[in-house]
């Protein structure tokens, strides 16, 4: 019965009325689907006869509609989303290629984007996405703590950084030097990252027992070990902010989405800034860190196209970027607009400016963020205590395997 409902569903879809050639849809996500509709009016103004059909979708919603749309044959001209999704989407074949359309619009041309973010839409060789707005994670800290240890700049090395962390804890500044969530995964892999770790192979074969993993994942767990990260979670903490203000702890590594939150809650009294991330060696400085944020993609079942690549383009102009950095404080993809002075002059936006020029994605596969999920899971036993990093890494290769047997099985058939 339910089978037969869904065949006169689709039925009914297929013969529905012809569409309207002049009227795109586009689904954005959360605050961005608020700030963006004002910014599509003007796209509508420069391109007479277009309309843009906005649907404002929870971010928490987002992929289980975009996979329902998907196997209702119901998606969108247009679509925002997180760029840790397009390996998924690519693998699915269910987007338009846009490397045919790049030489039409060359604010989309790749120069003009952080390398390492646009490498997040690329996979195997072909471009699925354009770098809407970008994110990553820095260093958020206080300086006045940091300087009553004895640190005026903040650390630049992962020696120099834990010296920085034990002298916070040993001089009685705070009970704790740095919040690492333990129900976070970010804050690992980017320590593994930086030195070195691929995490899971092309082939899709997991790497977490190599070297470059474990030596992360030591440095990882002996801040809890020795202390001087709390273990703890999110759930646990409650308001981080007003634990930072009060002086719980000196660190914590957070993305631009806490710019706002900072300035808004710190009180006066309170002396924080940003830094780059701290790296392995000094001459490594600024160290890796994740290259995150939203996209905008087209989807092949478009019979818009080139009015959608249009749009994409729009919204990649630097003058747009800036109009919508200011309303949502969301950090612009395209270099040039990083020139505009609110940007360019101010010094905790500038952390991100350097950290985003050394950023790396995660492994270009469908089920990497799951991956991620199941790591922070099996960490929890080494923070504890209860588990060597070795032991850590090795539990992870096996579950890793096993949560990728099936797309190794895929690679290998595609295999000539």
């Amino acid at each position: 019965m339910r089978s037969a409902w869904l065949a006169v569903a689709l039925l009914a879809a297929a013969c529905t009325g012809k569409e309207d050639p002049s009227v795109l849809t586009f689904w954005a996500l959360g605050r961005e689907g608020e700030a963006v509709g004002p910014i599509l009016q003007e796209f509508e103004t420069e391109n007479p006869g277009v309309r843009v059909r906005l649907q404002q979708i929870p971010f928490t919603a987002a992929h289980e509609k975009l996979l329902t749309a998907i196997v209702g044959r119901s998606t969108p001209d247009v679509a925002q989303v997180g760029n840790t999704w397009i390996p998924e989407l690519a693998a699915l074949k269910v987007l338009e290629p846009l490397d045919p359309w790049l030489p039409r619009f060359p604010v989309l041309s790749s120069k003009n984007f952080f390398p390492g973010i646009w490498e997040t839409n690329v996979v195997e060789g072909v471009v699925w996405g354009i770098p809407w707005y970008v994110d990553t994670r820095v260093l958020f800290y206080r300086q006045d703590l940091l300087a009553a240890a004895g640190f005026i700049a903040p650390p630049k090395t992962w020696e120099s950084w834990r010296e920085a962390m034990r002298a916070l804890k040993q001089k009685g500044l705070c009970p704790f030097a740095i919040y690492l969530p333990t129900d976070e995964w970010a804050q690992l892999v980017i320590l593994a990252m930086q030195q070195g770790a691929t995490l899971v192979s092309p082939e899709a074969e997991p790497k977490f027992s190599e070297a470059s993993f474990t030596q992360a994942l030591e440095f990882y767990l002996g801040l809890f070990h020795e202390g001087l990260a709390p273990v703890v979670g999110n759930a646990q903490v409650g308001n981080y902010y007003q634990r930072f203000a009060d002086g719980w702890f000196a660190m914590y590594i957070t993305g631009p989405w806490n710019l706002g939150e900072f300035r808004r809650r710190m009180p006066p009294s309170v002396s924080w800034s940003t830094a780059p991330l701290p790296a392995p060696q000094e001459n490594a400085y600024p160290g890796v860190s994740l290259a995150g944020g939203s996209s905008l993609v087209v989807f092949r079942r478009s019979s818009k196209k080139e009015l959608a690549v249009r749009l994409l383009a729009y919204l990649s102009q630097p003058p747009v970027q800036r109009r919508f950095f200011q309303e949502t404080g969301d950090l612009p993809s395209q270099l040039a607009a990083w020139e505009y002075p609110e940007l360019h002059q101010d010094p905790q936006a500038q952390a991100f400016w350097q950290q985003l020029h050394r950023v790396r994605p995660l492994p270009l596969l469908p089920e990497s963020e799951r991956l991620m999920q199941r790591l922070w899971e099996v960490v929890e036993s080494g923070i504890r205590g209860q588990a060597s990093a070795q032991q850590v890494a090795q539990q992870m290769d096996q579950e890793a395997s096993w949560m990728l047997e099936k797309r190794r099985w895929l690679l290998a058939r595609r295999k000539p």
